[in-house]
């Protein structure tokens, strides 16, 4: 069995490289050890976990139906339901995927694959081994939740994984780590009722965003009953019966025991390229992160990387994305442009929202810009008013000097939306006096933005 390329996993890293190989012409096999496709964002990430943040999004517009003037008595969740519709989500797109390896020609070989030296994929099937000889390999075997030491996940210590499959909504919940995971789990939650303490090491939530967008955040979900523990450390994390015990050491010093039903550990994602056959290749790791070039070449001619085991971005489906297309062009002899890490947009599906791009103020200054900002409140905007959405900000980050637009940072209502404007002005290289000519249709939330950027230099005209 030969091959112009085999990629190694399907989530949307592989899948969507092997679609543009099969669309480049290129003789493409996928190799997946999973049942179905779509890997760890399709199955058991993103997708499912949106799916339930609608539905809290759905309850919250349920609980406050009086404010709009409509009678909504004795409203429930069907938590069995709620999974159900979140179940057929996934099996709908994973078998969407299916579909496009059909329609792109890419023969799906089911097992577990790994390097088995140049130019050849040992693919370990229920039936043998396959050995499948190849020009190009890419590597797109993803990531999977962090663990903390000693600890095994269950039914009552869970990961994204486990917590998607709960049976009912647990009364009370304590999650380790607020970075996307952990604070958009916390959103659902505690919309859906739970007592949700959230716990986080570093000073602050979500602690790769702007710092206001930190204190935002922490200040809504203050409002909302989630009790935010920052610069905290949780110890002697045990079983008890009913749920879970641990010792919190609180950020003043003071120690506390913490009993919940459930406890989510969300402190962050692995690599997976433990057994991918790496030894005895010129594949570079770092911590156990490949290092690749700007086309994702690895040291090992022919052998590309994509995703969340490639050291230096950001653990992003995009982003695997975008990596991929990039590979295939390189492999296929077509112009690309490789990923600016500057320009990847981080997306956090809370209640706000967050959307970002660039460098923070914090960032900025560092670098040595003169920096001025520009912020516009949705309070002020009419149509976060009529959603009844209006908590936030639109924060831009701009060079004094030059007007180059250096970041964008969005808390509010569909912030993970809005983004895309701030995302495309800044790979069109558009100044902030361009985003100030440009027009923003009323009423819109994305108005917000204009009004941030016309701020920049104190023009807003709604506040």
């Amino acid at each position: 069995m030969s091959y112009d390329l085999v990629v190694i996993g399907s989530g949307p890293g592989g899948y969507s490289a092997a679609v543009r190989a099969g669309q480049y012409g290129l003789k493409t096999a996928l190799v997946e050890k999973d049942s179905r496709l779509g890997g760890t964002c399709l199955l058991v990430g993103c997708i499912p976990t949106k799916a339930l943040l609608h539905t809290a999004d759905v309850w919250e517009y349920f609980k406050h139906s009086e404010e709009q003037g409509i009678q909504c008595k004795g409203a429930a969740i069907d938590y069995p339901k709620v999974l159900d519709r979140k179940d057929k989500i996934v099996s709908k797109h994973s078998k969407g995927v299916e579909f496009l390896m059909r329609k792109n020609k890419v023969e799906v070989i089911r097992g577990l694959g790994s390097l088995a030296g140049p130019g050849k994929v040992s693919v370990k099937t229920d039936s043998g081994v396959k050995t499948l000889e190849t020009k190009n390999v890419l590597i797109a075997t993803g990531s999977e939740a962090r663990m903390l030491p000693g600890l095994a996940p269950d039914s009552d210590i869970l990961t994204n994984v486990e917590i998607l499959s709960m049976p009912k909504v647990p009364a009370t919940m304590a999650i380790i780590g607020a970075g996307a995971v952990g604070v958009e789990f916390a959103s659902i939650f505690n919309r859906f009722g739970t007592k949700v303490t959230l716990l986080e090491m570093l000073p602050r939530l979500v602690p790769v965003e702007d710092e206001e967008v930190s204190k935002e955040l922490e200040k809504h979900f203050r409002k909302t009953g989630i009790r935010c523990e920052t610069g905290a450390k949780a110890e002697n994390i045990r079983k008890v019966p009913g749920g879970v015990k641990f010792e919190a050491t609180l950020a003043n010093g003071k120690k506390e025991e913490i009993t919940t039903e459930k406890l989510l550990v969300a402190v962050g994602r692995k690599p997976n390229t433990g057994d991918i056959g790496l030894e005895g290749t010129k594949v570079k790791l770092d911590r156990g992160f490949i290092l690749v070039d700007e086309m994702q070449r690895t040291g090992e001619p022919g052998v590309y990387a994509i995703g969340d085991i490639v050291a230096g971005t950001p653990q992003l489906a995009h982003v695997a994305t975008r990596e991929g297309m990039v590979a295939v062009a390189h492999m296929a002899g077509k112009p690309t442009t490789p990923i600016n890490k500057m320009r990847i947009p981080g997306a956090t599906y809370t209640e706000p929202g967050i959307g970002s791009v660039g460098l923070t103020e914090a960032q900025a200054k560092a670098k040595g810009y003169d920096v001025k900002v520009g912020k516009f409140p949705f309070s002020a905007n009419s149509k976060a008013t009529i959603l009844g959405s209006h908590e936030g900000f639109v924060k831009v980050v701009a060079d004094a000097k030059l007007g180059e637009i250096l970041g964008v940072h969005i808390i509010g209502p569909q912030a993970f939306e809005l983004i895309s404007e701030a995302v495309t002005a800044m790979e069109s290289e558009a100044t902030v006096e361009t985003m100030m000519a440009t027009i923003h249709a009323h009423p819109t939330i994305y108005e917000a933005i204009g009004e941030a950027f016309q701020n920049v230099y104190g023009l807003a005209i709604n506040i």
